[in-house]
This record gives structure tokens, sequence and C-alpha cells, in this order.
């Protein structure tokens, strides 16, 4: 299984991003799909996350500024990140989980880093 992240970079308070995370090589079915983030010297937070049926969650700190959506027939999902602020600035990582076992299966992508200079 494999995630790739990519649409991270470099960008000025105030301006937007859009993160995308594909995911290949599973035979089971995607459930959750979610974007965390790090901060340096922070633990790992939930930033977004849409289920299978399409409900969505947010942190508060993103709320009105951040849109997770996804696109089932590319097995991918995106985050769209507008309006950024310095505190936006971290590694995001992707997150899914399959439909394998009693609880679904966890798996991480290996993250993208976003930078948002004052």
């Amino acid at each position: 299984v494999q995630l790739v992240e990519s649409g991270g970079g470099l960008v000025q308070a105030g301006g937007s991003l859009t993160l995308s995370c594909e995911v290949s090589g599973s035979i089971f079915i995607i459930l959750d799909m979610g974007w965390y983030r790090q901060a340096s010297g922070a633990e790992r937070e939930l930033v977004a996350a849409v289920t299978s049926g399409g409900m969505t969650d947010y942190a508060d700190s993103v709320k009105g500024r951040f849109t997770i959506s996804r696109d089932n027939a590319k097995n991918t999902v995106y985050l769209q990140m507008n309006s950024l602020k310095p505190e936006d600035t971290g590694v995001y990582y992707c997150k899914v989980k399959f439909s394998a076992g009693r609880n679904g299966l966890d798996y991480w992508g290996k993250g993208t880093l976003v930078t948002v200079s004052s």
C-alpha cells in the first residue's frame, strides 16, 4: 500500500495551498480518510477527516478555512487550505483506514511540509 502526498510548500500568510493524497496498492475498501499535522515540538493532531459516506470533521482552528474532500474513483483525498496562518505550519500527514480486520487498518503517508510565512 502506498499513500503519496503532494502539494506542500512555502506560502505567505493569507495564501492558499491544496494537498493531495493518492492511495494505491490496496485490495481493501477505503473507509475514513483524513489529514493530520505536526508542528515542530508538538504532537500530531487531526486537521480534517471525511468518512466513506462523505461526513466531515474539522479541528476548530481550521473550520471555515480548510475543506477536505475525496474522489473515490481516484482513491484520493484533498485538503484545500485557504487564509493560511503561520500557526498552520507543520508536516501534514494523510491517514487512511481500510476495511480490514475487526477495527480496520490504518495507513499513514510520509508527510508533506507546509510552511506559512508571516
